[in-house]
Order: C-alpha cells, then sequence, then structure tokens
C-alpha cells in the first residue's frame, strides 16, 4: 500500500524537483548572512582547492551556464572576493584564483553550511543520508 502525504506525489521529477528547491532556499538563507549566493559559494568551494580553474571548470562545477558565470566572477573580482590569472602555461587561457577575502569568507560560510547539512542528516539518519547520497549520485550518472 503507497503512503499518501498531501502535497507529495510519487512523480520522482516533482520530488526530485521539490528537494532541491527546499535545500537550495535552506542554504541560500544560510548564505545570506555572508552576502553568497548559492553559486558565489559553489564557486568558493571548488576554489578552496588553492589551484586556479579556467572559467569552463567552473561553470562544470557550479552548472552555472558561461555569460551567467562570467557576471557572477565578475562581481566576485570587484568584491575583492577571487582574482583572475593568466594561465602560466597557456597564456591565452585565463584562470581564477581564491582571494585572501574569499578564503575567510568561505572558511566561515562552510562552517554554517556543514552544520545545516548535519542537522539534515540527523533528522534523515546516517543510514538514509548514505542511501540517499549513493542514488543521486547513480541518478547524476545516467545517460
Amino acid at each position: 500500500m503507497a503512503l499518501t502525504v498531501p502535497g507529495i506525489t510519487h512523480d520522482l521529477p516533482h520530488l526530485l524537483t521539490l528537494v532541491e528547491r527546499r535545500m537550495a532556499g535552506r542554504l541560500s538563507a544560510t548564505l545570506q548572512a555572508f552576502d553568497l549566493t548559492i553559486e558565489e559559494y559553489r564557486i568558493l568551494v571548488l576554489l578552496a582547492d588553492g589551484a586556479g580553474h579556467a572559467m569552463s571548470e567552473i561553470a562544470d562545477y557550479t552548472l552555472v551556464p558561461a555569460p551567467t558565470l562570467t557576471k557572477v566572477v565578475d562581481r566576485m573580482v570587484a568584491s575583492t572576493l577571487v582574482y583572475r590569472r593568466p594561465d602560466a602555461e597557456d597564456r591565452r587561457r585565463v584562470l581564477v584564483f581564491l582571494a585572501d577575502r574569499g578564503r575567510e569568507r568561505h572558511t566561515a560560510a562552510a562552517e554554517a553550511v556543514a552544520a545545516g547539512q548535519a542537522a539534515f542528516e540527523a533528522a534523515l539518519g546516517p543510514e538514509e543520508t548514505a542511501l540517499l547520497t549513493v542514488l543521486l549520485s547513480r541518478t547524476a550518472r545516467l545517460p
């Protein structure tokens, strides 16, 4: 017998969209305290590895289209969170790096994001969180 919850369907695309919007809403609310958008935070997360990244790499990681990404990175450069430099190996390529201010903002925001994720995982439980992670990872790799 199927469990029926008012407002919740068993339509998988609908459920995935609903969950994504709710999680994005929570993440967005958390990041507002650090004057960051989700896209800006994801850029900081990627650049926190200390390496410079090409815009194409950043676009792939953040799931942001190139024209939009250029505008986001421009704003972050103006806010001194990141900076651009030519690639030492290929001067035609420009890499984006995390600035000191961006590293500080990332560190502070990452703690709050981790606390929010821990609360989500505690509410769901460790086994269900692990299962959900595996299923979503597998689903993301489908063609």
